[in-house]
Formats: structure tokens, sequence, C-alpha cells
């Protein structure tokens, strides 16, 4: 075992603070998502306004988040904006700053893809009850939208959670910082580290993401089943 390096992990407080990196790694994912969820609901009925400058507006801005990696945001928002304007951001609000733009706009053209699937039928009905539009929409349409929406905001959150691990780039100490930190303290008496401390993080990645897609797919099949 000390040929192959393992015994790396349980030197000192190696795994906690690997499970510790993971931490900061799973809350700038939930501030992130949580974000995303409710602001991308707003976003994806501000996306079917029937108005043209706030549809050109919607679609310029999801374009960008398309267009631009979430890692030159990353860079732009931590190392240019921030030091720009002069605010003292962390690399971590710096993150989740990012990550929700970025889900934000992921979610909602969700959004405004699931209501668009509802058919036009279901607003007539509902209207022909004497229902106002905020009643349509709270009773009738987004009961529907969030079972069409459930699967693929899953997806969108799993996304997000691996995505985070480009954090590390701009100093954030999160799960593969710490891996990093781990392997060059070893790099001189255990050369094998790299396998093992890399290894473990797949494997936390792993263990957190696999659950969260295995749901995903099963609702999907019960839905559509």
């Amino acid at each position: 075992m000390q040929e192959l390096g393992i015994n790396i992990l349980f030197e000192g407080r190696n795994f906690i603070r690997l499970l510790e990196g993971l931490g900061v790694t799973i809350q700038v994912s939930l501030i992130s998502v949580c974000l995303s969820i409710i602001l991308g609901l707003l976003m994806g009925m501000v996306m079917r306004l029937q108005n043209r400058v706030v549809q050109f507006m919607c679609r310029v801005y999801l374009e960008t988040v398309r267009i631009v990696p979430q890692l030159v945001l990353l860079f732009l928002v931590y190392f240019g904006l921030s030091k720009s304007l002069g605010i003292n951001l962390s690399g971590f609000w710096a993150s989740v700053l990012v990550f929700s733009f970025w889900g934000v706009a992921e979610m909602g053209d969700l959004v405004r893809g699931a209501l668009e699937s509802i058919p036009k039928h279901q607003y007539e009905t509902a209207a022909a009850l004497a229902l106002n539009k905020w009643q349509i929409y709270v009773y009738v349409i987004l009961p529907q939208t969030m079972r069409r929406l459930l699967p693929q905001t899953i997806n969108l959150v799993t996304r997000m959670i691996k995505t985070t691990s480009l954090i590390v780039l701009i100093g954030v100490v999160e799960v593969v910082k710490v891996g990093q930190q781990i392997i060059e303290s070893a790099r001189l008496t255990t050369p094998s580290a790299p396998l093992w401390i890399y290894g473990v993080i797949f494997l936390l990645y792993f263990l957190i993401c696999y659950p969260i897609s295995k749901w995903a797919t099963h609702l999907e099949k019960r839905w559509n089943g």
C-alpha cells in the first residue's frame, strides 16, 4: 500500500480535507441552483411576453450564456469586473454569481419551452371558467409545467455541480483545489498520489451526481409511461 500510495488519503487530515472541500463545492452548487430555479421560473415567464424589446434582450442574454464559456465568465467577473469596480468580491461569491447567471438563463429557456408545450386549449378552458391570468398560471399551467420541467431541471443541476470544478482556477478551495494541495505536498514522497487523490474526487462527484441523474431518468420514464 505504501508503494501504491493509497495511504496518502489517510495521512493527517487529508481525507477530511477532501470532504471539507466537497462541502464548499456543494455550497456553491446549492446556492446557485436555488437562485437559478427561482429566478429561472420568472425568466421563463418573461421570455414569453409578447414584447419585441423584451424578447430581444432575453435572446441576447441566453445566447451570451451559451456562447461564452463559463471559465471566461469566471475570469471576467473575478479578475475583471470586481477589480475594475473596486468591489471586494471573494472567489466563492464570484462563483455563485457566475453559475447563477448561467443557470437562470438555462432554466429560463427550459421554463419557456415547457410553457409553450402546454396546449392552447388549456388556457382557453381556464379562461372560460372565469379564471384571471394569475389563477390560470398558478392552478392550471404551472402544475403541468412542473411535471414536464422537473427531469430537465434535475439534469441541469447535475451539469452545474460538475461544472463547479472550474472554480479551482480562481482560487476557491473546493475539493479539486484541496486535492491539488495534497498532491503537491506529497509529490516527492508519493509519486502516485495523483492517481488516488483524483480517483477519490471522481468517486465523490459520482456519488453526488449519479443518484440525481438516475432520479431524473426514473421520473421521465414514469411520467412519459
